[in-house]
């Protein structure tokens, strides 16, 4: 669990696919086809969004939510069958990456085989209605933990998966499932397979505390990295959605970075994502503008954790895919793919996840750096945000050093450098 979560984990790379609108076949086929571009990209974990049947029932859109699912122990008939997803399993495994599916054990569709099946295991409210908690999720109904008999049978259906050669699971809305559960389903799955990469979504605070103001379970971060190898930057998103908004300070976010290093396990491992299926595309709030969105993926990077890559950033894709109907991500914009490459390699060095790292603003100008030090060591990344120019102050001894994104003289002096017009990252012995 987080106690044995290795350091190097933060050096992992995710793409996350939503196998539906990842091509116009939109099938495990497609996404299996174009595993050697993905894996060159970096990828270490290939991670699909629901991949089971969806309900019909109070289904949302046309093709509905992948998150309203309809048999947990089934594949949607729409991406392939399950022969064809053990193939893409198989072909990820061959290409060096690991795979990790989506797991949502907190509601179902209305028209579940759970549902049809078992009505005990579900959650109702005090008018003895069959519903949610969230009254936007009109699609699916909560599942209700008393039962010790449904604890078997979500464990069991994931050894199922993880026999079948499953590497990692991404827990949907994780906290607001039962700790208890949790830890056992994760004991199981260990038996299996040691090596099993466990992922929290994690609510964004706010969610959290409206969810405990009615009256139910959501865990904190603290309780869910009890269990779980890492865990959405949810925490973070508030100050990160602000910043791009103009509503919040850059301050504000640089200081909650620093604060999470403070609040969390010594070995913990955030998901940083600048983008994925919930929330909107980066290239779309800044539109669509290069220097800036090499700026933002190397900040992105360099922060404290692992990285995920919704499909299609690598292409500078702003259009936020449909959920819930067919809407196939754009490939044509600035291709990002040789930026992102060099910030991969740098994530492989040992100063990164092992380093203690500060994150500080610029006094003058929305410019942040990040640095991590081992030993002698420092790693040093200076990520411009807001087109600045000018020079600022570095934590590092003067001298002229190799830029590793762009190969090109990095020189300090005095104390200061040069502003990047994108960024650069560094290192000293």
């Amino acid at each position: 669990m987080a106690e044995s979560t290795p350091h190097h984990y933060r050096s992992l790379m995710f793409y996350q696919v939503y196998v539906r609108n990842y091509s116009e076949a939109g099938n495990f086929k497609a996404v299996e086809a174009d595993l050697k571009r993905i894996k060159q990209l970096g990828t270490d974990v290939l991670y699909l969004l629901p991949i089971h049947p969806i309900g019909v029932k109070n289904r949302k859109g046309t093709l509905g939510s992948p998150y309203s699912i309809k048999d947990y122990r089934a594949i949607n008939e729409e991406l392939g069958t399950m022969e064809d997803f053990q193939d893409l399993i198989k072909t990820t495994h061959a290409e060096g990456m690991k795979l990790m599916i989506d797991i949502v054990f907190n509601h179902t569709s209305y028209d579940s085989w759970l549902f049809e099946n078992h009505k005990e295991w579900f959650y109702q409210n005090p008018k003895g209605e069959y519903t949610n908690k969230v009254a936007d999720w009109w699609d699916i109904t909560d599942l209700d933990y008393a039962d010790e008999k449904l604890h078997d049978y979500l464990i069991e259906t994931l050894v199922m998966y993880a026999k079948m050669g499953v590497d990692g699971f991404r827990f949907d809305v994780a906290n607001l499932l039962p700790l208890a559960f949790l830890k056992k389903a994760r004991q199981a799955v260990l038996k299996t397979d040691s090596d099993s990469i466990w992922l929290s979504e994690t609510t964004h605070g706010g969610f959290t505390k409206y969810i405990r103001d009615q009256g139910f379970t959501a865990h904190s971060e603290g309780e869910i990295l009890q269990v779980f190898d890492m865990a959405y930057d949810y925490d973070y998103h508030p100050f990160y959605e602000g910043y791009l908004k103009a509503e919040k300070p850059l301050q504000a976010l640089v200081d909650f970075l620093n604060l999470q290093d403070e609040i969390y396990p010594v070995n913990y491992v955030k998901l940083r994502n600048l983008e994925n299926h919930d929330f909107g595309r980066i290239a779309g709030h800044l539109k669509g503008d290069k220097t800036l969105l090499k700026a933002w993926h190397a900040f992105g990077f360099m922060q404290k954790g692992a990285t995920m890559i919704y499909m299609g950033g690598e292409f500078s894709d702003p259009k936020h895919p449909d959920l819930f109907n067919k809407d196939v991500i754009d490939r044509t914009g600035d291709d990002l793919s040789e930026w992102i490459m060099k910030l991969k390699k740098v994530t492989e060095n040992k100063v990164f996840y092992e380093g203690a790292v500060k994150y500080q603003k610029d006094a003058l100008h929305d410019v942040v750096s990040i640095s991590y030090q081992k030993g002698s060591e420092t790693l040093l990344g200076v990520f411009n945000l807001a087109k600045a120019s000018g020079t600022m102050s570095v934590t590092i001894d003067d001298g002229t050093y190799h830029d590793q994104l762009s190969s090109k003289p990095i020189e300090v002096k005095n104390g200061k450098v040069l502003i990047p017009t994108s960024a650069f990252i560094i290192q000293s012995n």
